[in-house]
């Protein structure tokens, strides 16, 4: 929270601070809160999965959507990417992370 205070104080209106397989904090005019990461199976190589997390995001807000929308977007994308081994080779195609988004329920971000 303070650190939230401190990026309102800078200008800063919405953030995103991924934790690894904690998932990641998002900070916005709702206030602090965490959205736990999204597990596809068991971890095999977490290389990227930050990168996947960010590029995700990107493109989830790009098309609109709302920060926790886009968030869980970027968590399903990077619980697949862990999935596999490398870095470019283990992102999941959109057509992936959507059927994965179709299937969940909010259980797993509590």
């Amino acid at each position: 929270a303070e650190l939230w205070r401190a990026l309102r104080r800078a200008g800063v209106r919405r953030a995103a601070v991924t934790l690894g397989e904690k998932g990641v904090l998002l900070a916005d005019g709702g206030g602090c809160r965490r959205l736990a990461a999204y597990s596809a199976g068991p971890a095999v190589d977490t290389t990227g999965a930050g990168d996947t997390f960010n590029g995700a995001l990107a493109a989830a807000l790009a098309q609109g959507r709302r920060l926790d929308e886009a968030a869980r977007f970027a968590l399903v994308a990077a619980g697949l990417s862990v999935t596999r081994r490398g870095a470019a080779g283990s992102l999941p195609s959109l057509e992936e992370v959507q059927a994965h988004l179709e299937r969940v329920s909010d259980g797993w971000m509590k």
